[in-house]
């Protein structure tokens, strides 16, 4: 679960930390408090992109840090998948700092990246928000939820892999059915660009080769002229002795003496370490100086070969790999193309027998779906029946389509609300504070088919009030018996079956705007409960109220 959110330099927020505990946590507070921030910085820090804007102003960089504790064997998984380090007291500590050039993201003080901090946030945390409601007014999104709840992974993987062959066996045939001009235009071209490489006898490395080579060439009076220098410098001429002579005199004298202490032998070793190796390189370089010459021939053929490795790279490739690799597909495809009609015919018997094995999968995977889909309606009727939709029906509605990407099957959810009206589209009828209640109960249905302990809700409340307002604060408060579960909300009645209240305020110093977090005890939660009922000034009436809706719910 989260332990401990911090925040540094998030918008308004200039340094907040706050301690979460187990349950049920509700954060409150004015419009434009700050409460979308904290969700801001809880995204940051799970990897979801973020915006530099969000660094408050005048500060370089902002910072956000959430411990985990009790992790569960899954995270671990993770970690271990990404070769990140694990903690031994069970805990995941994870940072974001963003600053205007650059994100550093790291896992147990161990440097990541930011999806990796996605990875192991889809483990981790389950975020909740206005943007569900509006995708479950997306028809399209219904069948993820069939397959979730079913746990249906298995059949959708096994389908998917089949189909995404069966596309790329479709287009390979499509490629190769093409007209006979086209593909006579397309051998010409690719045998006149194999030819071309070919007849180029390419060499890995050459090109470099050559142009050491040639720099060698032409510079070779100034490197013959120093070579020569060195030469006599090392062995002398008619009027001067050179070094390696003289090394040998100085060599012969400390040798001469070197029996008579340790010191002594020891600098005689190292200068005739000298004097050999100074002989070494004086026949290197009288070597090198006995070559061949300059050869005006020998630079114009490397010209000539360079000239032509530029020509082929701006063809095929940057280096010399790059265009044996372009030579090398160029001839696959020739060959694909030279053998179509038997290329073809291998396809089109492969394409009709994976047909076959696809649409059983697509079959079975539907089957599956319909069975799923009997016990999830009646699941999240049983869950809507509680959050005051007495008379509701729910259930899904699935049309058979031609192979696609999610099988045979297209599924929408219907609902009626009212008794005597048929289900009708979600997307068509559902109120406001319908679509809450209805998220709210696929979210519960679904709590136990994942492991995830921390489930975060930004506004489910949003268009519920009254007797539903309970029943949905009754229902968030059964979630967190098994997960953590934290909720932005402007409803006094989720705020009453807490387990903890967060109250973020804002606040003007010295011309700047500051947030800031408190954890309010019972006297608080009492005032900030009063004031969300009176909309003003709190009265007692009002503070009494809000004292027995907290024994209502359990807290005091």
């Amino acid at each position: 679960m989260l332990s401990v959110l911090k925040i540094e330099n998030i918008a308004i927020i200039e340094s907040a930390e706050i301690e979460f505990s187990k349950g049920f946590n509700v954060l409150s507070g004015e419009t434009g408090a700050g409460k979308s921030i904290i969700l801001d910085s809880i995204n940051a820090v799970l990897g979801f992109r973020t915006s530099r804007e969000l660094i408050r102003t005048g500060a370089n960089e902002a910072r956000v840090t959430a411990l985990f504790s009790c992790i569960d064997k899954k995270v671990e998984g993770k970690l271990s998948e990404l070769s990140l380090p694990l903690s031994p007291d069970g805990t995941l500590l994870i940072s974001r700092t963003i600053s205007p050039d650059k994100n550093v993201c790291k896992v147990n003080n161990a440097l990541t990246n930011v999806s990796a901090l996605r990875e192991i946030g889809a483990e981790l945390i389950s975020i909740h928000g206005q943007q569900d409601n509006r995708e479950l007014l997306n028809s399209e999104t219904h069948i993820g939820y069939i397959d979730v709840i079913g746990g249906l992974q298995k059949y959708v993987t096994e389908y998917r892999q089949a189909y995404e062959k069966l596309i790329e066996i479709k287009s390979q045939i499509k490629r190769l059915s093409g007209d006979k001009e086209e593909k006579a235009r397309r051998i010409d071209i690719l045998s006149y660009q194999i030819d071309e490489i070919e007849k180029a006898e390419i060499n890995p490395g050459e090109w470099d080769k050559l142009k050491d080579r040639r720099n060698e060439l032409l510079n070779f009076e100034k490197i013959q002229g120093s070579l020569s220098s060195a030469y006599s410098a090392l062995n002398g001429g008619d009027s001067f002795t050179g070094a390696v002579e003289m090394l040998s005199g100085a060599f012969r004298e400390l040798s001469s003496v070197s029996s008579f202490s340790e010191d002594l032998d020891k600098l005689a070793s190292k200068l005739g370490d000298l004097y050999y190796e100074a002989t070494d390189i004086s026949d290197s370089i009288r070597d090198a100086v006995s070559d061949d010459g300059f050869s005006q021939a020998e630079l114009e053929n490397i010209e000539n070969r360079l000239d032509l490795l530029y020509k082929l790279s701006k063809k095929y490739g940057a280096t010399e790999e790059e265009i044996l690799l372009f030579a090398e597909k160029a001839q696959k495809e020739l060959n694909e193309i030279s053998f179509s009609d038997e290329k073809l015919e291998e396809l089109k018997e492969e394409y009709s027998s994976l047909l076959e094995k696809t649409k059983n999968f697509a079959l079975k995977l539907s089957e599956e779906r319909k069975k799923t889909s009997i016990d999830f309606s009646n699941k999240v009727c049983n869950e809507l029946q509680y959050l005051d939709m007495p008379n509701v029906e729910f259930l899904v509605d699935f049309k058979e389509v031609s192979l696609y990407e999610n099988g045979i099957d297209e599924a929408e959810f219907l609902i009626s609300a009212n008794v005597g009206e048929i289900p009708k589209p979600i997307t068509k009828i559902a109120s406001g504070g319908e679509l809450s209640r209805i998220m709210l109960a696929l979210k519960t249905v679904m709590a136990n088919k994942d492991n995830i302990e921390t489930m975060i809700f930004d506004e489910i409340d949003s268009g519920v009030s009254g007797r539903a307002a309970l029943k949905v604060a009754n229902k968030l408060k059964q979630v967190s018996n098994g997960k953590q579960v934290l909720c932005v909300t402007h409803l006094s009645q989720l705020m009453s079956y807490a387990d903890a209240h967060y109250l973020i305020q804002k606040a003007v110093r010295d011309g700047k705007t500051y947030t800031g977090v408190t954890v309010l005890d019972s006297e608080g939660r009492k005032r900030e409960i009063a004031r969300i009922i009176s909309g003003g000034e709190v009265t007692q009436a009002q503070l009494e109220n809000a004292e027995e809706m907290l024994k209502t719910g359990g807290v005091l």
